[in-house]
């Protein structure tokens, strides 16, 4: 059965805006926020990773220009999960988008079969 999920997303971002249409084509019940006027919390961040399973880094923008600019590839592996929830939360440019929250899973990245699945839609 298909469950309500959050949508994270950059409006200027393009594959945001193809995950959005394939959201929609799927038939998805989603609620959508704009993942830099309305950036996650550390609270938040701390939950969608450990739903997700994955490294924490996988929640990084690493082809970010603000991730360069940070210098985050040579800072990150030093740093605590607490430290990188908070460094997150500064700014949702920072945070891998667009990025998929069910109840049971988070996904950061548009993978359609992963995405389907988490929410019970066909691909």
């Amino acid at each position: 059965m298909a469950q309500r999920a959050l949508f994270l997303e950059y409006p200027k971002c393009s594959t945001c805006r193809k995950a959005k249409a394939w959201l929609d084509a799927a038939g998805a019940d989603y609620a959508d926020r704009d993942i830099v006027a309305d950036s996650p919390t550390a609270d938040e961040l701390r939950r969608w990773h450990e739903l997700s399973g994955l490294p924490l880094r996988r929640f990084f923008n690493t082809s970010g220009m603000l991730y360069r600019e940070m210098g985050l590839s040579e800072k990150l592996p030093t740093m605590t999960n607490e430290a990188q929830y908070a460094l997150l939360a500064t700014n949702g440019m920072l945070v891998k988008r667009p990025l998929l929250v069910t109840e049971a899973t988070a996904i950061p990245g548009f993978k359609e079969d992963a995405w389907a699945e988490a929410l019970g839609v066909r691909a």
